[in-house]
C-alpha cells in the first residue's frame, strides 16, 4: 500500500491509521511526517527517511541527518487522542 497517492502527495485516511503505527527502526519512537519533503522525521535519532514514489524507506543508510534548526521548527508532538 502507498502512503501517498502517485503524483499528488495527498494521504488518504486509511494511510494516516497506518503511518500511525510506524515507528523508527533505529529507537523504535514515533515518526512526524513532514508532507512537503515527503519524509518521515525520527526525533530521538535525528533521522529523515525518504518516501519514495508513496512508500516509506525506514532503513538507516538511506536516511539523511536532521540539523539542529530543522528539530528545533518542529512544533511540539500532541497526543493521539
Amino acid at each position: 500500500m502507498h502512503f501517498f497517492k502517485p503524483g499528488t502527495g495527498i494521504i488518504r485516511a486509511m494511510d494516516i491509521k497506518l503511518l500511525e503505527l510506524l515507528v523508527c527502526p533505529v529507537t523504535k519512537g514515533p515518526l512526524d511526517l513532514q508532507r512537503e519533503l515527503q519524509e518521515l522525521w525520527s526525533r530521538s535519532a535525528r533521522l529523515a527517511y525518504p518516501i519514495r514514489n508513496g512508500i516509506p524507506i525506514l532503513l538507516e543508510n538511506e536516511a539523511r541527518t536532521l540539523s539542529n534548526e530543522e528539530l528545533e521548527g518542529l512544533k511540539p508532538r500532541s497526543p493521539l487522542v
